[in-house]
């Protein structure tokens, strides 16, 4: 498996879409910090055919320390739940999602 950096996907958005890479690095990088401001407020965010981010809290608990067997208090924290979309699910699955697309694009 093979690491994407958030460089290495402008780079790529860059030349598909001919716009110069500093516009598209400050594209991404509103996008990203606009996911991060919503969740940070609470909301939930839906990307049709894509997949759906949500703030969730997770409740307090007891774990135990695997070295010592010591019982310790986890306090509830908050995170992030990313549910998949659609298309993400059939690629995820090893089907061609090119028709899919093509019907997700002629209904925009």
């Amino acid at each position: 498996m093979q690491t994407i950096t958030k460089k290495e996907l402008i780079d790529r958005i860059a030349e598909k879409s001919s716009h110069k890479r500093v516009v598209v690095k400050k594209i991404i990088q509103n996008f990203l910090d606009e996911i991060i401001d919503e969740l940070g407020a609470g909301n939930r965010l839906e990307f049709r055919d894509f997949g759906v981010f949500e703030s969730r809290v997770r409740a307090a608990r007891t774990a135990q320390n695997p070295k010592t067997l010591e019982r310790v208090s986890v306090p509830a924290k908050r995170t992030v739940k990313f549910k998949v979309g659609r298309l993400m699910k059939l690629r995820l699955g090893g089907e061609d999602i090119s028709e899919a697309r093509a019907i997700r694009d002629a209904e925009e």
